[in-house]
């Protein structure tokens, strides 16, 4: 008996057999005979997007802006390590 290699599929395919499913213009079936997909991962995939549709609409931050704000936190918290290690060591030298 030979193994088929498991599929592996994109994000972008998912999303797109999910809003094909959310059209309602063809059956889970059909999707499935169409896209070669059991109905019931075409089905799971849809609870997935439902399920975690909401967090588009959550943070009013743009992508981006979050990613400055996480660079310019652990630049600071660099910063601050560089001076508690040097006040460390400056201390360590007095206490010698």
């Amino acid at each position: 008996m030979e193994h088929k290699p498991r599929r592996k599929f994109s994000a972008d395919f998912k999303a797109k057999v999910v809003i094909e499913v959310l059209k309602e213009r063809s059956t889970v079936e059909e999707l499935s005979r169409k896209y070669e997909i059991h109905p019931t991962q075409i089905s799971t995939w849809k609870k997935e997007f439902l399920s975690k549709v909401a967090l588009v609409f959550e943070s009013e931050q743009k992508p981006g802006e979050d990613k400055e704000q996480k660079e310019a936190a652990m630049e600071k918290l660099y910063a601050q390590i560089g001076q508690l290690k040097v006040e460390n060591d400056w201390l360590k030298k007095k206490l010698q």
